[in-house]
């Protein structure tokens, strides 16, 4: 089993700047096996939204409205995730999530609600104020 634990979320000003990160913690084994890393958004009243997907083949894509904005990382060593988000928007607020799975990550996974990732992390609130 694998646990991911979120952190880095705030509330901020319009045009501000945050940085999410993504720690795995569990079974050794499981945790080694993780190809892929993303993140989701989920707002008050709207659906699961991907931002940015990654793997190890390797692949990254992000959605089209944080392109320019978000950037992820990752340390493959220690299977974490990073996302550095400048120039936030209040439309960017919203429960961010972590989550991860074996196996590389095609795009049409950034447009799923998440159901393709086994491994969630309980999410940190990023709040935009106008």
């Amino acid at each position: 089993q694998v646990r991911l634990e979120e952190s880095g979320g705030a509330s901020v000003q319009a045009g501000g700047s945050l940085r999410l990160s993504c720690t795995s913690s569990g079974n050794t084994e499981d945790i080694s096996e993780i190809n892929c890393m993303a993140w989701f958004r989920l707002a008050p009243g709207k659906k699961m939204e991907g931002v940015v997907i990654t793997d190890d083949y390797p692949s990254t894509y992000y959605i089209g409205s944080v392109e320019g904005r978000f950037t992820v990382s990752k340390d493959n060593t220690k299977k974490a995730v990073y996302l550095e988000m400048n120039a936030l928007k209040p439309e960017d607020s919203a429960m961010y999530y972590c989550m991860a799975r074996r196996g590389y990550c095609p795009t049409r996974m950034l447009k799923g609600d998440g159901s393709d990732f086994p491994y969630w992390g309980v999410g940190t609130q990023v709040t935009v104020n106008s």
